[in-house]
């Protein structure tokens, strides 16, 4: 079963921090979000899989390259959701192909979608949650996809709104509408095929986990689920269990650490700060007696 996660967007919401790494690569807790999408997927049963990257490129290419199944897709010009996926089509066979963002966290069951998806028959399975935030996408009781946003469609029965987890299926077949090597959107060929009344269904999903970090409170709030949760945290007594502290920290006696922290590996962590619901990244440095809220520091 083949996959792509895409991971090729500027991370411009989450400046200045995503002009030091892609956003695909931002710790969570102490390893980059891309390697924990790249285990999920193969517990999952996926592989090979495909990466596609443009902004700092260099730095997803030396993640990479340890990856025996894993290919990095450079894209000297950003192609969009749809665009990326074509220039890839040469990775495909005529088996459906997994699609994932490179941005999001999730706990939702791969391997399920992708059997549905066949037992579906559609062109496109779109997995769909309620998430308020988000709920742009209308679909009818018999899980048919009729439009995105504001649209207006002809499709009998009942309309509800959802949310597109990022999350979908899709036959290879579809790709032959987008055309190569321009910026193009996944969701324009999906309103395609729905005006040719080709299938494009929904796969409504609950009782899961699901974070798209795209800002610096949706990383946040992403780190504040997880060490709650307690199960990723390395508990230090000093200090209580909402924290995680990496390997080879210097972390005084005398420092402060309050609600939930994330302490990277190589971190310094000055005497007498004061971290509460912070997200310190690998080697990086918080000078004595600093004071930190709600914050990541690089």
């Amino acid at each position: 079963m083949k996959a792509m996660i895409l991971a090729a967007g500027l991370g411009t919401r989450l400046r200045p921090y995503s002009l030091s790494r892609p956003k695909p690569l931002f710790p969570v807790i102490d390893r980059p979000l891309l390697s924990l999408i790249i285990d999920q997927l193969r517990q999952a049963g996926f592989g090979p899989i495909v990466v596609n990257a443009h902004h700092l490129s260099n730095q997803v290419r030396t993640l990479l390259a340890p990856e025996k199944d894993v290919f990095i897709q450079v894209e000297d010009a950003i192609l969009g959701t749809g665009g990326g996926i074509r220039k890839a089509m040469d990775y495909f066979d005529d088996a459906p192909v997994l699609i994932v963002n490179g941005d999001t966290y999730h706990t939702i069951d791969l391997a399920r979608v992708y059997r549905r998806h066949i037992e579906s028959g559609a062109l496109a399975t779109l997995v769909l949650h309620d998430f308020p935030r988000f709920n742009t996408v209308s679909v009818n009781d018999d899980g048919c996809i009729s439009g995105f946003g504001r649209e207006i469609t002809s499709l009998q029965g009942s309309l509800q709104q959802l949310a597109f987890t990022g999350i979908h299926v899709i036959e290879p077949s579809i790709l032959e509408k987008i055309p190569r090597d321009i910026f193009y959107s996944i969701i324009d060929c999906y309103r395609e095929c729905i005006r040719d009344g080709e299938s494009v269904r929904g796969l409504c999903v609950r009782d899961h986990f699901w974070s798209d970090m795209g800002t610096v409170n949706d990383y946040l709030d992403l780190h504040a689920f997880l060490l709650q949760e307690k199960k990723n945290t390395k508990r230090v007594s000093a200090f209580g269990s909402c924290f995680y502290i990496g390997e080879d920290v210097r972390l005084s006696s005398t420092v402060q650490l309050n609600d939930w922290v994330s302490i990277g590996s190589g971190a310094r962590i000055g005497e007498e700060a004061s971290l509460a619901r912070v997200v310190v990244w690998d080697n990086a440095e918080v000078a004595p007696g600093t004071v930190l809220q709600d914050t990541i520091v690089i």
